[in-house]
């Protein structure tokens, strides 16, 4: 393959390692950081001119659109992993390869889980215990977005093309273009032409739609670079792609699932303290949403960086790649969390001038600054996991991380403690420092960490 074809993929396989993860990191950061803002700016929009039903529609129809995202988050952070390490194995036919079945399996998903879930959205609805304030705000909401689904898991394919090649810049200019669109629709639908909730639904629809469409014509210009020519027939499924896809994608996809079902669990056992615990549980996830674009962007840049270093066995690398990712996620968890400390009221008044909300608003402080720094650790955790592309091991931390550790320490804390939400909260973020304990001892087996 010529020079100029193979300019879209970076090496990431040479060179210091801090450079390399903060040069990747950072533009993963700046798009995650516009994407949560403009999550956030519909919080805001609505706490503002709608008040704590608003938000709690918002926050209730959020945690379930975040939810059924489970197979695009888990299939696409899997299609970046491969792509990564056929990258550094210089395999780029099984890179077209997987760049078709992508496409066509997500879209395919993504079509069948809008359809099937608009049937049973009064059911979601009531699984969650949604407060009856807030019902048809939070209806109007979940079905606005499920009509958008399938352009969150288109976008989420390109980036994971991108990514997986070395590339994160331009995933951060298709959502700059969203977080633009979204500040500017949220203020007119909203603000201005009275939508409500459905109008901050609607903003963010079409944002999303518009990120994928400028991030798809990017890469059908620049198609040439990597050999896939977005010909009808480079969309079929291969056979031993979709395999591979399958593999790794479903333990990541249940990882994923089951954090979001998680939360959807701790979201329902809330919403029975009514509609003002309900808003308040919507600024816990809106201000840990911004300490997750740090550690996922971590988490993406150090993925790509030790799969591509495995695939080319430059195996003495990854411990550097690990040490590196904590270091800076402890350093980050450290400024946010001193903020949050100093300046929780300021922050709380951003989202709503609820007096009742911000009654009880500073029981969230201590629980998020222990989700800051479990947010630390996960991504040095999954940027080994996710990046060595173990199939057990995902499935594993689905369960322990997702389910069992999350569910269960906050069962305890607030139902067998009596701590009511406020140990719903604690019990989420003492969970987020177990994928900790799960990768330490997975990099401690491994023989090719004495590779040299």
């Amino acid at each position: 393959m010529s020079t100029q074809k193979q300019s879209m993929v970076r090496d990431l396989t040479g060179g210091n390692v801090t450079q390399l993860l903060l040069s990747f990191a950072f533009p993963l950061f700046v798009s995650n950081a516009l994407q949560a803002v403009y999550n956030i700016v519909d919080m805001i929009v609505v706490g503002q001119f709608i008040g704590g039903t608003g938000m709690s529609a918002v926050s209730i129809g959020g945690d379930v659109l975040h939810l059924l995202t489970f197979v695009a988050m888990g299939f696409s952070s899997a299609g970046q992993v491969l792509v990564a390490r056929d990258v550094g194995a210089g395999r780029m036919e099984d890179v077209r390869h997987t760049i078709g079945t992508m496409f066509t399996f997500l879209l395919g998903v993504a079509l069948l889980i809008s359809v099937g879930c608009f049937f049973i959205r009064h059911q979601l609805l009531g699984w969650l215990n949604t407060p009856a304030e807030s019902y048809a705000f939070t209806m109007d909401y979940t079905v606005t977005c499920l009509v958008g689904l399938a352009f969150i898991y288109g976008y989420n394919i390109v980036s994971a093309i991108l990514r997986g090649m070395g590339d994160s810049r331009r995933p951060f200019m298709f959502i700059a273009i969203a977080a633009v669109l979204n500040l500017i629709l949220d203020l007119v639908l909203v603000a201005w032409l009275d939508l409500k909730v459905f109008g901050a639904a609607l903003a963010t629809v079409v944002s999303q739609a518009a990120s994928f469409v400028f991030a798809l014509i990017y890469l059908y210009r620049h198609r040439e670079n990597f050999g896939f020519d977005f010909r009808l027939s480079s969309f079929a499924i291969h056979g031993a792609a979709l395999r591979k896809l399958v593999a790794l994608g479903v333990p990541m996809a249940i990882q994923s699932a089951a954090i979001n079902l998680s939360k959807i669990v701790l979201t329902s056992w809330i919403n029975l303290h009514g509609v003002v615990y309900s808003a308040l549980s919507g600024i816990y996830n809106k201000v840990n949403m911004m300490i997750g674009i740090v550690s996922n962007s971590f988490t993406t840049a150090g993925s790509s960086m030790v799969g591509q270093n495995l695939g080319a066995r430059k195996y003495e690398r990854v411990p550097v790649i690990l040490r590196t990712v904590l270091v800076c996620g402890l350093i980050v968890s450290g400024v946010c969390s001193l903020a949050m400390i100093l300046f929780s009221q300021q922050i709380f008044d951003l989202f709503t001038t609820d007096a009742a909300v911000l009654a009880v608003a500073h029981i969230l402080v201590v629980p998020t600054v222990l989700n800051f720094f479990g947010s630390a650790t996960r991504s040095m955790s999954f940027s080994l996991i996710n990046g060595s592309g173990n199939t057990r091991l995902n499935f594993a931390v689905a369960l322990i991380d997702g389910m069992i550790s999350r569910i269960g320490i906050a069962a305890l804390l607030g139902f067998g403690l009596g701590m009511g939400c406020q140990g719903f909260w604690y019990g989420d973020a003492l969970a987020g420092f177990m994928p900790m304990v799960i990768g330490m001892c997975y990099y401690l087996s491994q023989k090719w960490r004495t590779v040299r």
